[in-house]
């Protein structure tokens, strides 16, 4: 049988039987044309070298591509992570907050900071802005 190896300066055919292996493929190719042929692919899928044409279902006047695999994959370094702040950022751990309170205790230390500690000489809740009561924290006397 008759198949067509195609490579990047063109084609050329050789004859072989379908009981030959890849592996012999190669080398015949390699001695009679003097192409270097470290990978071969039909349809699509790379030819393992142990294998024969038949394992492959390769017919009369297939068209094998032949190849040399490119080095390469992904990229290490700055580039590849050009613009990702993402990992830069150091992670910070959650810190315990105190659980606030709710209900009938929320209520009890509003009362308390409103009416028991804010209780004035008269009794009565003033406001922060009374004149009074800033004289009487900066401990100037009234006298009038």
């Amino acid at each position: 049988m008759q198949i067509t190896i195609r490579t990047s300066s063109g084609a050329q055919t050789v004859d072989c039987d379908a009981c030959d292996s890849i592996e012999l493929i190669k080398q015949r190719l390699q001695s009679e044309k003097g192409i270097v042929c470290p990978e071969i692919s039909y349809n699509g899928r790379i030819l393992e070298d142990v294998c024969t044409l038949d394992d492959y279902d390769v017919s009369n006047s297939a068209v094998l591509d032949v190849f040399a695999p490119l080095r390469g994959g992904k990229q290490h370094g700055s580039l590849a992570r050009a613009g990702k702040v993402r990992g830069q950022t150091p992670k910070v751990e959650k810190q315990d907050k105190k659980k606030k309170k709710t209900g009938r205790a929320k209520r009890r230390i509003q009362y308390i900071r409103r009416f028991v500690n804010a209780v004035g000489g008269q009794f009565a809740k003033k406001s922060p802005n009374c004149l009074a009561s800033q004289q009487m924290r900066a401990g100037v006397v009234r006298t009038e």
